[in-house]
């Protein structure tokens, strides 16, 4: 606890002394072009949502939750404390990361991303700035997201970290007082005052995650919380940059209808037409996101290759999202559709268009009402 307190008041002197104004980074197109090069030839990567939620599996006490089973906390309104006695039972000792990376390999797949930190605010990783991470319970001592990373490297696949904006455990913020679990859980009120104490942690845990683990890409999300400005993004993008002129990030970062560096996401869903820019398609191969035991609407390979190859033939990446469960296991049914896929695309392979980029992208015009 030291460690992690002293870790903290020395990340936070050297942020307060390195801070700067929310301008983007300058960046030629040959930069943006060399850096991006890797996810532009990518057609098909790994999504894996894993955190506390995924020992519920979907269910609290006794009662199924509706919606994804990340989204757990939220949708049964359970209160932090009490949410936060999970981490006891957090112990998934079955988590295979090279089994995960070869089956992602032989799927065709180019990348990795993993939830290194969802909304919940669990940490999969040790970190020096919180208790509520891996250190704390019973998995102590094996690190998942460096047996990832060695093995993508080893096989040859790009590696990247999932971090919200949003954290329902930090003192920082709290759930709306009514409304929908969105509403109420998804829209965090930010505490008076508090706001420039939770942006320093979340800075120093990014990079954090950045120094112990080197990712290929940073994938953010809960941009859409009133709280986080479009400047807050630049100025946190900028900071990555700095730290890693090389890294590429999704443009959840800042505000996703404002801000298209590096590449944009889109959620269960995709462009209609052909897109400009380097994009993303994420969806799920069932329901959830996390593992949920009693979710069993499978996408058909058949569906699987019919997003690919749409979504290729539009410029964009797929990435297909699997779930393991408390024990750290991933469904047998998700990887016989992956199985299955691949099959189809030896059959009939597909060729991406690469959008043909003529100046870097950043912000886009928007009317101001």
């Amino acid at each position: 606890m030291i460690r992690k307190l002293y870790a903290t008041v020395l990340a936070t002197a050297l942020l307060l002394a390195t801070s700067h104004a929310a301008t983007l980074k300058p960046e030629s197109l040959e930069e943006y072009q060399e850096r991006i090069q890797w996810f532009a030839d990518s057609q098909y990567g790994m999504f894996i949502h894993f955190g506390l939620y995924s020992v519920l599996g979907g269910e609290w006490k006794g009662e199924q939750a509706p919606w994804y089973s990340e989204w757990i906390q939220a949708t049964m309104d359970i209160p932090r404390e009490e949410y936060a006695e999970l981490i006891h039972e957090f112990n998934p000792e079955d988590f295979n990361a090279y089994k995960i990376v070869m089956n992602a390999k032989r799927a065709g797949m180019t990348y990795l991303v993993i939830t290194a930190k969802h909304h919940e605010g669990f940490c999969l990783w040790d970190s020096d700035y919180t208790d509520f991470d891996v250190s704390s319970t019973p998995f102590k001592g094996r690190d998942i997201l460096m047996e990832l990373k060695n093995a993508c490297e080893e096989h040859g696949l790009k590696f990247g970290l999932y971090y919200s904006i949003i954290d329902w455990n930090h003192p920082s913020q709290e759930p709306q007082e009514e409304g929908s679990a969105f509403a109420k859980w998804g829209r965090t009120r930010m505490v008076d005052g508090m706001k420039a104490d939770y942006i320093t942690y979340q800075t120093n845990q990014l990079l954090e995650l950045m120094r112990r683990y080197e990712p290929a890409l940073l994938w953010f999300d809960a941009d859409w919380v009133d709280w986080w400005t479009l400047e807050d993004g630049i100025t946190l993008y900028n900071k990555i940059r700095s730290a890693d002129p090389k890294i590429i990030v999704n443009n959840r970062v800042a505000k996703r209808g404002e801000f298209e560096l590096d590449y944009v996401t889109q959620e269960q869903t995709h462009f209609d037409e052909a897109f400009g820019k380097h994009w993303e398609g994420c969806y799920t191969l069932n329901k959830s996101w996390g593992y949920k035991r009693h979710d069993h609407d499978w996408k058909t390979p058949e569906v699987v290759y019919e997003k690919l190859e749409d979504i290729n033939s539009k410029g964009g990446v797929l990435l297909l999202n699997v779930g393991p469960d408390g024990r750290g296991v991933v469904q047998d049914e998700a990887w016989e559709i992956l199985r299955q896929t691949a099959e189809l695309l030896e059959k009939n392979p597909i060729e991406k268009r690469i959008p043909q980029i003529t100046q870097t992208p950043g912000i886009v015009e928007v009317d101001q009402e």
